[in-house]
């Protein structure tokens, strides 16, 4: 395989996205541009049974050192993910079993396609951690702890505020960073990338390759999707983009999305060049609709997963519905009547779960017959017309 050298290409792998480079940039470039073939990877632990938008950036950076000629691995954590990765948590994750994480992962591969090349002279892996770290014996744990001190694990920030708080940390979430970097060692790679919130782990398995291989390992770690006031994309917020939405879905929960997403938007989960994203951030320091931006934006997400033109149409149908105010003629029907808003909307389906329909309320994202719902116990009755948000509607009979 020729292994690509091109300036600007090499440029942006190393400044779109990226928060840092372990040991630094000047190593990374450096080891690119020598022409060499070199191996990384991207760890996904299968919690849920789809890849979202948040994990598109480090997607996207696996792409671009393919592109460049190097050999990429998507890494299932078939084994860490019945642990649970402790990063960001405030209390200890319930344990997952082998059959749910090889029932979530079904599709990953199928999702990361529309990102990375699976076929061809250079087609990126798919291994499971679970291969190696089913293997292990408790003197090759033991082996892995002699690298790292207590000390090292409680400079944690969420075991460091457990601690305060007097909440439990279990020894398996101490383990999970030694786990998750040996993961390095088993495949034996140049580098690993993923987001900024997984630098300890990442950092982990730097510690274990230089002592375990001699080895430097570089780290590239991407900024998460969030606005300007650090909120992120994600479950808890309610607006989370899956790979797996339907079309009309995902262009609408990017169009839900707060302002401050449409920059990073651009930056981290779409193709388009730099110019574009630069273009996007003038034209909103200029004082142009955010909604018009992120329609644009929308559009070029949702052509990555369902095609451009899909994409137009979903545009237009979104202008048509509801930029202009117009209530969609035919609208989904539910027997779903005598039951309070919150079974109805989980129910439905307009919501993944009871905790997201509540928290729609809360945000006076729901109306029933055009009036937005006060409390959880609004009761639904035959006729009612249900709508989430601006674009989601649904009527009970």
């Amino acid at each position: 395989m020729k292994i690509s050298t091109d300036k600007n290409k090499i440029n942006e792998l190393l400044t779109r996205g990226v928060e840092n480079v372990y040991p630094n940039k000047e190593f990374l470039e450096k080891r690119l541009k020598e022409g060499k073939q070199l191996s990384l990877y991207i760890g996904i632990d299968p919690t849920g049974p789809s890849l979202h938008l948040g994990h598109a950036n480090s997607l996207m950076k696996l792409k671009q050192f393919q592109e460049l000629g190097h050999k990429v691995i998507l890494l299932i954590g078939s084994f860490t993910a019945m642990i649970g990765d402790p990063t960001d948590k405030t209390a200890t994750r319930k344990p997952l079993t082998r059959e749910q994480v090889m029932e979530n992962s079904k599709k990953y591969k199928e999702q990361a396609s529309a990102i990375l090349d699976f076929k061809g002279s250079n087609a990126a892996e798919i291994k499971y951690n679970h291969e190696w770290l089913d293997k292990m014996n408790f003197q090759d744990v033991l082996e892995l702890t002699s690298n790292f001190t207590v000390q090292q694990m409680l400079e944690r920030d969420m075991f460091d505020n457990r601690m305060k708080e007097g909440k439990p940390i279990s020894l398996t979430e101490f383990m999970y960073p030694l786990m998750q970097g040996y993961d390095c060692i088993a495949m034996d790679v140049d580098g690993e990338t993923g987001g900024n919130d997984q630098t300890f782990n990442m950092l982990a398995g730097r510690t274990m390759m230089k002592a375990m291989k001699g080895k430097e390992k570089f780290v590239i770690t991407s900024k998460l999707l969030t606005d300007s006031s650090g909120v992120k994309m994600g479950k808890t917020t309610g607006n989370m983009a899956r790979l797996d939405d339907s079309l009309d879905d995902m262009f609408g929960t990017i169009m839900s999305w707060a302002d401050g997403l449409i920059e990073p938007g651009f930056e981290l989960c779409t193709f388009e060049g730099l110019e574009k994203v630069q273009e996007v951030e003038q034209r909103l320091k200029d004082g142009e609709n955010p909604r018009d931006l992120k329609l644009e934006l929308a559009q070029s997400i949702t052509k990555i997963y369902h095609g451009e033109k899909e994409s137009q149409k979903a545009r237009e149908n979104f202008i048509s519905m509801f930029a202009k105010k117009e209530i969609p003629d035919e609208i989904k029907e539910f027997k779903l009547a005598g039951k309070n808003i919150v079974d109805v909307l989980a129910d439905s389906d307009l919501v993944k779960s009871k905790g997201e329909a509540r928290r729609n309320i809360d945000q006076k994202g729901v109306k029933v017959n055009e009036k937005v719902v006060e409390g959880y116990d609004y009761e639904v009755k035959s006729g009612d017309v249900i709508q989430k948000g601006k674009r989601f509607f649904i009527k009970i009979k």
